[in-house]
C-alpha cells in the first residue's frame, strides 16, 4: 500500500475537485447546447409535438349555412360550371361568366357568345372556350387578357397556374394538334399527334406537360401516357398501355396518375407503371394533386361504397368503406374530401378521418377553399365554414 504525505493527499483532493468541476461544466455546456438547439429549431419540432394529442381528434363542423350574399342564385336553374381559385369563385352560365368573392359579393359579370362554353381555371385566371367551336378567351375579373380564333375545331383546352394555355384542335393530316401559348397569348410550342390526345396536365412550372392517348392494346381500349418538354421535339418518356379507358391524367412529381373508368394507375418518373388498381364497382369520381389521389367507387347491388386513397409511392391504396353512395371527391391541401348523400368528410391519406359535416341530399358537388366549402345545388350555391 503506497504511502502519501500530507501534500500528496491535498493534491489528490484538489485534483478530484477540479475533475468534478470540469465534469459539471461539461454537463452544463451540453445541456445549454441541447436547449439552445431545441429552441433554434422549435418551428420544426414544436408543431409536431403539439399535434400529438390532436392527430386522431375528428373535427365536427356545424354545417351552418352562410347568410348575407348567400345563397348565390342561379337564374332559371340553368346548367352552370363553378371553379375556385385565389379567393375567387368563377361561375359560368350559358350566357355570362361571373366572378365572386368568397363572401359572395359580385366582382365582375362579363357576357360571352359561346353556345357550348367550357370553363377551365388555374389560380385567378379563367380560360373559356367553345367545345366544337373555334374560339377561346383568357381573362380574369379585371380584364380580358386575349382572345383567339382557330382554323380548326377546338377539342378541348387547359390553362396552367402560370397562365400558359394548351389547346387541342382537329387536324387534316393528323389525329389532332396541340398548340401551347404563354400568358400573353404568344406561341410557345406545337405538336402534331398521330393518336388523339385525351387529357393534358402541366408540369414543372409550365415548362412541359403530361399527355394521355387512347389506343387499342390486344383489342382493348387502353391509355398511354407521355411526358414532353416545350423546349424539345422529343418526348421525355412514353408509358406502356394502362388497361383502362382514361378519363383524366394528372402530373405527379416526374410521373403521372392515370384516372380511368375501370381502373387507375401510377406511372413513375421513367414512364413505367408502378401500381395498378382495378375498381370493385362503378367509378363515381376522382381527383389528384401533388402525388396524392382519391377515387370513389359505388356498388349499389352489394351496397358497397368505397373511397380509395393513393400516394404516388404506395403499391396499393388505402380503402375506406361507407354505408351510403358517394357523389363527389376532391383533393385539396393534402387531404381528400368526399361527399356522400348525408355528409362531407375529410381524410388523411393514411385513412384517418380528420373532419366531417352533415349536409342535405340536395347538393351534387362542392368546391373547397382554405376556410369554406361551397355547396352546389341545382339552382343555388351555398357556403359553409369548414375546418380540417
Amino acid at each position: 500500500m503506497p504511502n502519501y504525505d500530507k501534500e500528496d493527499i491535498v493534491e489528490l483532493k484538489n485534483r478530484k475537485k477540479r475533475r468534478k468541476r470540469l465534469v459539471r461544466l461539461l454537463v452544463f455546456l451540453l445541456i445549454v447546447s441541447i436547449v439552445g438547439g431545441l429552441f433554434y429549431y422549435r418551428d420544426l419540432w414544436l408543431p409536431k409535438l403539439q399535434g400529438l394529442g390532436k392527430q386522431y381528434e375528428t373535427i365536427r363542423n356545424d354545417g351552418q349555412l352562410a347568410e348575407g350574399n348567400f345563397p348565390i342564385e342561379i337564374n332559371g336553374g340553368s346548367k352552370y360550371q363553378l371553379n375556385y381559385g385565389e379567393d375567387r369563385l368563377f361561375l359560368l352560365s350559358d350566357a355570362y361568366i361571373y366572378y365572386y368573392s368568397v363572401d359572395g359579393g359580385l366582382l365582375k359579370r362579363r357576357q360571352h357568345a359561346y353556345s357550348n362554353a367550357v370553363l377551365n381555371t388555374a389560380g385567378g385566371t379563367a380560360l373559356i372556350y367553345e367545345s366544337g367551336g373555334d374560339q377561346l378567351s383568357v381573362e380574369n375579373d379585371k380584364e380580358k387578357l386575349y382572345e383567339m380564333s382557330f382554323d380548326d375545331t377546338i377539342i378541348f383546352a387547359r390553362i396552367s397556374p402560370e397562365g400558359y394555355a394548351a389547346v387541342v384542335t382537329t387536324s387534316d393530316n393528323y389525329a389532332c394538334k396541340l398548340t401551347v401559348y404563354n400568358k400573353k397569348g404568344e406561341f410557345v410550342y406545337e405538336r402534331n399527334c398521330v393518336e388523339r390526345i385525351k387529357s393534358i396536365s402541366f408540369t414543372d412550372e409550365s415548362s412541359g406537360c403530361i399527355l394521355s392517348y387512347i389506343g387499342a392494346d390486344n383489342g382493348t381500349l387502353s391509355t398511354s401516357v407521355q411526358k414532353i418538354s416545350f423546349t424539345s421535339e422529343k418526348e421525355d418518356w412514353t408509358s406502356p398501355y394502362v388497361n383502362t379507358l382514361g378519363i383524366e391524367t394528372f402530373a405527379s412529381g416526374d410521373g403521372a396518375f392515370v384516372l380511368g373508368y375501370t381502373a387507375c394507375a401510377n406511372v413513375d418518373s421513367s414512364g413505367q407503371i408502378s401500381s395498378y388498381y382495378q375498381y370493385d364497382g362503378d367509378f363515381a369520381g376522382g381527383d389528384s394533386k401533388n402525388g396524392k389521389s382519391a377515387v370513389i367507387i359505388n356498388d349499389d347491388d352489394r351496397r358497397k361504397y368505397t373511397l380509395a386513397l393513393f400516394d404516388k409511392d404506395s403499391a396499393a391504396p388505402v380503402l375506406v368503406d361507407f354505408d351510403e353512395p358517394l357523389k363527389y371527391v376532391t383533393v385539396c391541401d393534402g387531404l381528400a374530401y368526399v361527399m356522400s348523400t348525408e355528409e362531407i368528410r375529410g381524410y388523411d391519406f393514411d385513412g384517418t378521418l380528420r373532419s366531417t359535416v352533415e349536409i342535405t341530399d340536395s347538393y351534387s358537388e362542392f368546391r373547397r377553399s382554405e376556410d369554406y366549402i361551397f355547396l352546389m345545388a341545382y339552382n343555388k350555391i351555398d357556403r359553409i365554414d369548414y375546418n380540417s
